[in-house]
């Protein structure tokens, strides 16, 4: 190649963001009222890429990684991940690695001029269907109608809580040892409650005046059972097989793979969890167990977009779809979005802030709403495709970190001996 062509085709690059030259200058984060903390990734370069720890995490797994990223070149997303993969765990634990490595793949593509789903292979879809976590109303037919008014606004997926808070103030519903209702800390199979066949039979008429209401065309999942047993959420989940749900998640800790297959086993209706297991190890048990039909990683806990789709890519090796969990900012949805478009056995993405008034002004270069019609349109943009708006995070700030990108220069020089082998 001649040098006038090479320096007809550098005329194209903005090498402003030289890619080979690009590093990792500093760290910051912002919290607003909704979703997890925003992660900031600066460069030497002026470009910057955005990611967002879990929902509940604390901010600090994220700034304990910076001492070790600062000076890395970002365009390195596997290596980079490989070296903090070790710094992150189940549920929230996981949100410092799985935020960094958003902000990892918006800094590369932004880089590189493609938009994130391209660095993870390519798309499969063009608009990703939405379905929206409704909170729970006690009265049915008020549940009914909150759900049909999803269905108008054009959700073609819903889901709602069935489980024992619902009944837990009626009288003959609930056996359990004294003070077991009332715990959030002991696992399913240690609380000892058991539902009364007059609580089954109350749940079950709250599913029917529900699927009453929305008719049965639509698919309808359902969560938060209530820290039951393995026997009552079997006995649960054959009373409900008659209302058609699309699944039934997370009715026992994740961690009991062979609790999930006898649940699978006898039941007709599809089995899901995933949402709190970190990077695709775990997740490959229960799908080598065949334990459940859905996988449903939230990818602030996963590990990411590129660990997201490789565990979306194990399942579809086992005949298991891919719904994506998701109570974030526009920051995490959109990382969603972009796995999502990448992974060919995708299902649905949840979304928890449809009647929050300023979730879509969060960012720029969306449309406006994100959802429309039930579905978010997969951006063409570099990276993630967003941009901040200052003026909204900055109206939101969360009481207890009420500056917008403080300083974090107490993290820059954190130093441990991290090597895992000898």
């Amino acid at each position: 190649m001649t040098s006038n062509n090479s320096e007809e085709m550098l005329s194209n690059v903005n090498t402003a963001s030289r890619p080979s030259e690009l590093k990792i200058t500093d760290m910051r984060i912002v919290r607003t009222t909704v979703g997890g903390p925003i992660l900031k990734l600066d460069t030497n370069q002026g470009i910057y890429g955005l990611g967002e720890v879990r929902d509940g995490a604390s901010k600090t797994y994220a700034l304990l990684l910076k001492s070790r990223i600062l000076g890395d070149n970002p365009c390195n997303v596997d290596k980079i991940f490989r070296k903090i993969k070790q710094f992150g765990h189940h549920a929230r634990q996981g949100g410092g690695v799985c935020g960094l490595e958003m902000a990892l793949m918006d800094l590369a593509g932004k880089a590189y001029g493609v938009p994130c789903y391209q660095l993870a292979g390519g798309k499969f879809r063009d608009k990703i269907r939405c379905y929206s976590d409704t909170p729970t109303l006690k009265d049915a037919e008020a549940m009914g109608k909150k759900l049909q008014e999803r269905i108008d606004r054009g959700f073609t997926f819903l889901k709602m809580d069935v489980g024992i808070g619902l009944i837990r103030d009626i009288p003959g519903t609930l056996c359990a040892p004294a003070g077991n209702l009332q715990t959030h800390n002991l696992m399913h199979p240690f609380t000892g409650i058991r539902l009364t066949d007059k609580g089954i039979g109350l749940l079950c008429e709250y599913v029917e005046t529900v699927r009453e209401v929305i008719g049965y065309e639509i698919p309808l999942s359902v969560d938060h059972f209530g820290h039951i047993g393995i026997e009552d959420c079997i006995r649960v989940g054959r009373a409900l097989e008659k209302y058609n749900l699309a699944w039934l998640e997370d009715m026992v800790p994740w961690q009991f793979t062979d609790q999930y297959v006898r649940l699978s086993n006898s039941c007709a209706t599809p089995i899901c969890t995933g949402e709190d297991i970190y990077c695709k190890e775990e997740f490959i048990k229960l799908f080598e167990a065949k334990a459940i039909a859905v996988c449903h990683p939230d990818i602030a806990t996963s590990g990411g977009i590129l660990e997201t789709k490789k565990i979306g890519d194990f399942a579809q090796e086992h005949g298991i779809a891919m719904a994506l969990h998701m109570a974030g900012t526009p920051v995490c949805a959109m990382a969603s979005v972009h796995c999502a478009a990448a992974t060919e056995n995708f299902l649905v993405l949840e979304n928890h802030s449809v009647d929050n008034p300023w979730w879509d002004e969060m960012v720029t270069g969306l449309p406006n709403p994100i959802i429309q019609n039930g579905y978010i349109d997969v951006p063409e943009a570099p990276g993630l495709g967003i941009e901040l708006n200052p003026d909204v995070i900055q109206a939101h700030l969360h009481p207890d970190d009420p500056e917008y990108f403080a300083p974090t220069t107490e993290w820059d020089r954190e130093r441990s001996h991290d090597r895992l082998w000898s």
